[in-house]
């Protein structure tokens, strides 16, 4: 008997249909039945389900010989399955990475519970990913499992079948199964949460939710919509048959007018000849299954009085206030943007008259990353900046979230406000890592400073005309404007100054003194390591491996980043990784398989203080590599899809000629990497030092001081002088938990 039944309903998706099946079968959770339903499908959704079935033996195909709709499909499937839990997953959704694991997991955790909820996040055909905003209602706080009572927030969820998995015997106690028609889930998931002995919840995404760009069936305009009152009836004489349920009845009879009044207002569902009859329907249900006397729920106001409205059957009233109500929240819009214009006007006029005032010697102002927190160059050339010339004032140009970053002293900007524009303006020092405001007119007597923010490998500036997929923007005009402003650039590097003169050439002058932001490999002690792994929460005696990869060019969505989970089996428990994901996707769901050595580092703020907490460093093609190099650690590759990324974005060497470290092609290499000891023998070592010297020549520790000296004291000599790379004394590691194994043969292929 497998542990989980997976029923897939199929009826027109040929397009998604695999990956919803591949999704299922490649779960590292392999112990499944998946029951795919053809639900008469005229397209090849049926021979795709024969084909799987043939291949897989984990995989039944049935095939319904008329068209009978959504329920009845599942319930077709429902026959067939004889799993402990039921997942339900429609034919054009995925469930994710390690789900099912996940789920066993929580499962175990919790007492194998009647009903388990997870979350799940929206996929848009964009590539978007967005994660349900009722996310916080499944954290796993307080009693492991529980009954609805205790958490009755949960039936303001979402309430579909597929995020939710199903004690089958609880399924086939109650008697459940799915009516005919729309909102088939309805009658369905009610029920299954209202009577359920246990519930639990997992605060983890577990399906990926289509959002096709055509929309989904139920965005359709037909009378079929009418269904809904068909399937409220049968829920609310399911609760009928159950007195002991009957306190639910104020719960789902709120549902339901929100359900209503949220299908009455969108334009795609109703046909304009079927809105009258809907309305009155409505409100005959919504004062047939009324409570009476029962105590009013928490609502809105402008919802107590839809709901109101749509009891009494007063339709022309209802579409009255809605239409005012439409039509004041329009006005409030136009009267916001005509008050934005006047005050972007303002601050235009504000931005000229102090551009008129003197120069303020002592003042600069600092940004990074677009507005964001303290960080990277900018902030260690700022905090020697202080100590070096305290006379100085300085500022920090971020968004209001990031300045609890800054230190005291330095004070905060906000972008577009009246300081902003004053500090732009009038500070004598510009310093940032990216690019200030396009508006930026700078003055004579400005000093401007471009950091950049790493060496770089790819392609950058106007090697990149020939390469439109992969530019972030094709105004070169204004790109080399900007370089234009710029009176001296950063580089870490011949390799760096050599690429920028040549890609963004303008008359600035390079400043070949390494990078500030690493100026803390080499003032950090072994006492300040082991601090930084225990605050991450990296156990002690662990190997620390920071995995960071970069962005790809060629794809619009997050790629998939390595199976942490059987990684992390295959080398065992003495490791520990550090995922961290490019800031790219910040803003991109994150499903990884929850796992005790997987500690998610993506929103740390200093990545500085992640490679002095590590022991080893896992990328692709970041330019983290030549910061960590500093540190003189080891790296390993993770070379892929070097071949789509050369194409794609194109770079300035053959890092495989080169590398910094050992060289993985695929998973399984890099997993023997690190289990053979490679990732440190002797020739990850020599590969490194070749890799360094070309690499780091000036970073020494000193090379914040280098630019205040030259920037901001007008000291002309580079001081203090380069120290060479043999004297240098990077911070070391925390002390090796165990003797690593003896060398086995080199595995093909990892060496140049």
């Amino acid at each position: 008997m497998p542990r989980f039944s997976v029923i897939v309903p199929a009826y027109k998706v040929q397009a998604y249909l695999q990956e919803s099946l591949d999704s299922v079968l490649t779960q590292s959770y392999p112990d499944l039945e998946l029951i795919a339903v053809d639900d008469a499908s005229p397209d090849a959704c049926g021979s795709i389900i024969d084909e799987y079935a043939a291949r897989d033996p984990r995989v039944t195909a049935v095939h319904l010989a008329h068209q009978l709709g959504l329920g009845p499909a599942r319930n077709a499937g429902l026959a067939r399955a004889t799993g402990d839990y039921l997942v339900f997953l429609d034919g054009d959704d995925t469930l994710a990475p390690g789900a099912l694991q996940a789920i066993t997991d929580r499962l175990k955790a919790t007492g194998s519970p009647d009903v388990l909820v997870y979350d799940y996040a929206r996929t848009f055909w964009t590539g978007e990913l967005v994660r349900n905003r009722l996310s916080h209602r499944l954290r796993e706080e307080g009693p492991a499992s529980f009954r609805l009572a205790d958490r009755p927030a949960l039936l303001g969820m979402l309430m579909v079948v597929w995020n939710k998995t199903y004690r089958r015997d609880y399924v086939e106690r109650e008697g459940l199964e799915f009516p005919p028609g729309f909102y088939e889930d309805t009658p369905w998931t009610y029920p299954a949460l209202l009577a359920a002995e246990s519930v639990a919840v997992l605060d983890r995404v577990c399906v990926h939710y289509r959002q096709r760009r055509t929309g989904s069936i139920l965005t359709t305009s037909t009378r079929r919509h009418l269904d809904i009152f068909d399937q409220y009836d049968r829920v609310f004489g399911y609760l009928a048959t159950r007195p002991e349920l009957e306190r639910w009845r104020p719960a789902v009879h709120r549902r339901m007018a929100q359900h209503f009044c949220a299908l009455y207002a969108d334009p795609r569902r109703l046909p304009r000849a079927s809105r009258a009859e809907f309305f009155g329907r409505a409100s005959a249900l919504l004062r047939r299954y009324r409570a009476p006397g029962s105590r009013p729920l928490p609502l809105s106001r402008t919802d107590r009085i839809r709901h109101f409205l749509m009891r009494l059957g007063a339709r022309r009233t209802y579409r009255l206030l809605s239409g005012l109500r439409t039509a004041a929240l329009a006005a409030a819009r136009t009267g916001a943007t005509a008050r934005r214009g006047l005050r972007e006007a303002a601050l235009r006029l504000h931005y000229r008259i102090q551009r008129m005032l003197p120069l303020r010697p002592e003042l600069a102002v600092f940004s990074a990353y677009w507005h964001g927190a303290y960080a990277c160059n900018p902030a260690a050339i700022e905090a020697r900046l202080r100590e070096l010339a305290p006379r100085m004032r300085t500022a920090w140009i971020c968004d209001p979230v990031h300045a609890a970053t800054l230190p005291r002293r330095t004070a905060a900007l906000r972008p577009g406000s009246a300081a902003y524009w004053t500090a732009l303006a009038r500070a004598a020092y510009l310093v940032t890592n990216v690019n200030f405001d396009r508006t930026l007119v700078k003055r004579p007597g400005q000093i401007l400073v471009q950091t950049q923010h790493g060496t770089p490998l790819k392609r950058v500036g106007l090697d990149l005309q020939d390469r439109p997929a992969a530019t972030p923007t094709t105004d070169f005009a204004g790109l080399l404007r900007g370089a234009d402003q710029w009176d001296y650039l950063l580089s870490a590097n011949r390799h760096s100054t050599l690429v920028w003169e040549k890609a963004v050439p303008s008359s600035y002058t390079t400043l070949e003194y390494g990078y500030p932001r690493n100026d803390v490999f080499h003032r950090a002690s072994q006492s300040d390591v082991l601090e930084l792994r225990a605050r991450l929460g990296i156990p002690a005696g662990s190997t620390a491996i920071l995995y960071a990869p970069t962005h790809r060019d060629y794809r619009r969505s997050r790629p998939d980043h390595l199976d942490f989970e059987r990684v992390l089996r295959d080398l065992g428990p003495r490791f520990t990784i550090l995922a961290r994901t490019h800031l790219t996707y910040a803003d991109c769901d994150r499903s990884w398989e929850a796992h005790p050595r997987l500690l998610d580092v993506s929103s740390h703020p200093s990545v500085e203080e992640l490679c002095l907490a590590s022991d080893a460093l896992v990328t692709d093609y970041s330019s983290l590599m030549f910061d960590y190099a500093v540190l003189d650690r080891p790296i390993v590759i993770h070379a892929d899809d070097w071949e789509a990324y050369e194409a794609a974005r194109g770079t300035y060497f053959d890092l495989r000629s080169c590398p910094p470290g050992a060289i993985a092609r695929t998973e399984d290499e890099l997993v023997d990497i690190f289990a053979t000891g490679h990732w440190q023998g002797s020739r990850s070592a020599q590969l490194r030092s070749a890799f360094r010297a070309r690499f780091c020549p000036y970073d020494d520790g000193h090379a914040a001081e280098r630019v205040v000296r030259r920037v901001f004291l007008g000291q002309p000599t580079p001081l203090p002088a380069i120290l060479p790379l043999a004297d240098r004394r990077p911070a070391p590691p925390a002390p090796a938990p165990t003797p690593e194994p003896a060398l086995t043969p080199l595995t093909a292929g990892l060496w140049p």
